[in-house]
């Protein structure tokens, strides 16, 4: 039902009302009425313009919104039934005498106002910084673009907003403050909290360390060392002995669980078929990994 169409049948819901409680005694509000008070009205309005509404069509579109108008010749019932010669007549009239409440106002006024707005608004515009941050290992200083860093920007008013480094190993971050907080982590890498403001922000280069356990593991899992014995005794030194190893596989395969010798006989042992191992995150506690996610890629 349109804006229009749903002002006059609620107008015309009204004038039911006034016209009924010249009579009868109801709520004032047609929604309220009843049993009894339905059926009143049905008598009433055959009464005056024998005409009839079903008290389903009532529930409908008196006691409830719907959202399209009655037939047409229910409205012409309803129209007459408060004196209207028709529902053309009851909206034509109306119309009219809505168009004479509503004030008119200037069009240059509304110009002046909407100018005011725009200035307004424009002077009170917060300014936009942009935060631009390049990753580098902090030993060799070249850019970290071999994996992508984490980046969890933190908010005392929201919730973290996690981001990726791109290719170039680079982060950026529009924001009104000057001021911004980030954790920057890595499976390869010492997780670090960044606080950085935006009239420091010209120097935008981040020294990151490398996680030695990690690179460790890497190196042992993935190049080709030819003792393999040697191998599994590194592994066996770098890994605790009770560590939860966690598989993950792609596609939602699942996860399966290793142990650290199941873990290191994977990574040891001479095949083909073994593809690059990607460490996925790690704990280390007293100088041993304890906890290891892995997928093989």
């Amino acid at each position: 039902m349109e804006k229009t169409e749903s002002y006059h049948f609620d107008l015309l819901k009204k004038e039911l009302v006034v016209t009924f409680l010249k009579t009868h005694s109801a709520p004032k509000n047609i929604e309220d009425w009843k049993g009894e008070n339905i059926v009143l009205f049905q008598e009433d309005l055959f009464a005056k313009v024998k005409g009839k509404v079903s008290e389903k069509w009532f529930y409908t579109y008196c006691k409830n919104t719907s959202d399209k108008l009655p037939r047409i010749d229910i409205l012409n019932l309803l129209s007459k039934y408060i004196g209207y010669e028709n529902w053309n007549d009851f909206v034509t009239k109306n119309e009219k005498e809505r168009s004479n409440i509503i004030p008119k106002k200037p069009v240059l006024l509304g110009i002046l106002i909407l100018l005011i707005s725009i200035i307004g608004w424009t002077l009170v515009k917060p300014k936009t910084n942009e935060f631009v941050f390049c990753f580098v290992n902090q030993i060799t200083d070249i850019p970290i673009t071999k994996s992508h860093l984490n980046i969890t920007v933190l908010s005392k008013k929201e919730s973290p907003l996690y981001f990726k480094t791109d290719s170039s190993g680079c982060f950026r971050y529009k924001t009104t403050a000057k001021q911004i907080t980030f954790v920057v982590s890595s499976p390869y890498h010492k997780t670090d909290t960044i606080t950085r403001r935006i009239v420091s922000n010209s120097n935008n280069k981040v020294k990151i360390a490398s996680d030695d356990y990690s690179l460790m593991l890497d190196y042992y899992a993935n190049n080709n060392v030819k003792d393999w014995k040697v191998r599994q005794q590194h592994l066996n030194n770098l890994i605790a002995q009770n560590a939860k190893i966690y598989r993950f596989y792609g596609n939602d395969l699942g996860v399966e669980v290793y142990s650290k010798l199941n873990f290191i006989q994977l990574i040891s042992t001479p095949t083909n078929t073994l593809k690059k191992i990607k460490i996925l995150d790690k704990i280390i506690e007293h100088g041993k990994i304890v906890k290891l996610k892995f997928i093989v890629q």
